[in-house]
């Protein structure tokens, strides 16, 4: 991994969840189990992007998925052993330590690198660092190409990140809403429920 290697403050840094290879094998029962534990990336790759940005990409199992599909995908993330063990998954992945809210990817021209999705799965929009919020959807919306897709999809806590918060963010940031649903393999959005999957594309 390259990049920031100083430790970033977020919710995620404060829970006990599993980390790394840990974090993995609760996966890997549910893949033995006949499970499909690639929902994220077959609705990502639904919108057939040529490229990625994975925000929050944990130890890399969606973005090793899609550049298992052929789509060129990128990981970032705060969290240096979620990463190790990314690296340890695909060595040949690009991945990055950094903070989402900050991150930035040079095109090697001098602007900013551009992607056709940038998704930010498995809870990521919770686990921001309390007020980064609005800065995140930013950066994220600031990577995507014209008609580029944000892809999201997080909890729905009474104590944590709203669904109109974000939907207020998204349209600060300049983002349009295309559609939402309570599940990766689109059952459909129930206001009531504790779960979105939203998509907002960046305008052509």
């Amino acid at each position: 991994p390259s990049g920031m290697d100083h430790a970033m403050s977020s919710r995620w840094n404060d829970t006990d969840a599993p980390r790394g290879a840990e974090y993995d094998a609760r996966f890997a029962v549910l893949a033995a189990a006949g499970e499909d534990v690639h929902g994220e990336a077959t609705f990502v790759a639904g919108f057939q992007p040529r490229s990625v940005l994975d925000a929050g990409c944990g130890t890399g199992r969606v973005a090793i998925e899609l550049r298992r599909r052929g789509i060129e995908t990128v990981g970032v993330d705060a969290d240096s052993g979620m990463l190790t063990a990314a690296l340890e998954g695909d060595p040949d992945g690009e991945w990055h330590l950094g903070d989402v809210s900050t991150m930035s990817f040079d095109d090697g021209f001098g602007a900013l690198r551009r992607f056709d999705v940038v998704v930010a799965a498995g809870n990521v929009m919770i686990f921001l660092a309390p007020g980064t919020e609005a800065a995140t959807v930013a950066n994220l919306a600031a990577h995507l190409t014209p008609g580029g897709a944000l892809i999201c999809g997080f909890q729905l806590k009474p104590d944590r990140y709203s669904l109109n918060r974000f939907e207020a963010d998204c349209e600060a940031a300049g983002l349009e809403p295309v559609e939402r649903w309570s599940t990766w393999d689109r059952q459909s959005f129930d206001p009531g429920g504790d779960y979105v999957v939203a998509v907002h594309r960046q305008p052509r």
